[in-house]
C-alpha cells in the first residue's frame, strides 16, 4: 500500500478490544479482503483530537464495541502509516452498528487472534506487545 499521495504516512489508531475475564479479543473481518482478519483501525481525525478517541470510534464502528481504552501499547512506523495500539476494555457489543453488513466480528484467544492477524505483520506485532501477551 502506498501513500496514496500524501507527503507523509497516514495516522491510524487501532483498538485491541478485550474481554479481560475470558482472556479473548475481538477481531473483525477486513472490508477490502473478507477473508482476513484485523483489529478495529482507521485513519486519525480532527475531530477525534486525541488518538485515544480515534481507535475508541473505529471500534464502535467496525465491531460495535462499546468500552473504556485503558492502554497505549505500541507506536509501529510503516512507509505508508504510523500505527498507534490502545487496548480497549469491553463493556458491551451493539447488536446493530455501523459497519455490520461489511464485517463479520468473533471473540477469540490470544494464540488464535496472533495466527489471523499474521497476514498484517504489524497488526500481530501490536497485539503482541500488549498485556495479554504477557
Amino acid at each position: 500500500m502506498g501513500t496514496k499521495g500524501r507527503t507523509v504516512p497516514r495516522v491510524v489508531c487501532c483498538a485491541i478490544p478485550i474481554a479481560r475475564a475470558a482472556g479473548k479479543v475481538l477481531v473483525v473481518t477486513s472490508r477490502k479482503r473478507p477473508n482476513h482478519w484485523v483489529l478495529p483501525k482507521g485513519g486519525w481525525e480532527p475531530s477525534d483530537v486525541e488518538l485515544e478517541a480515534a481507535a475508541s470510534r473505529e471500534a464502535l464502528e467496525e465491531a460495535g464495541v462499546r468500552g473504556t481504552i485503558t492502554r497505549y501499547v505500541i507506536t509501529i512506523p510503516t512507509p505508508s502509516a504510523t500505527y498507534h495500539f490502545y487496548e480497549l476494555d469491553v463493556a458491551g457489543l451493539d447488536q446493530d452498528w455501523l459497519e455490520r453488513g461489511e464485517r463479520r466480528r468473533e471473540w477469540v484467544d490470544y494464540a488464535e487472534a496472533i495466527k489471523r492477524l499474521e497476514w498484517k505483520a504489524e497488526l500481530a506485532q501490536g497485539l503482541k506487545s500488549s498485556s495479554l501477551a504477557r
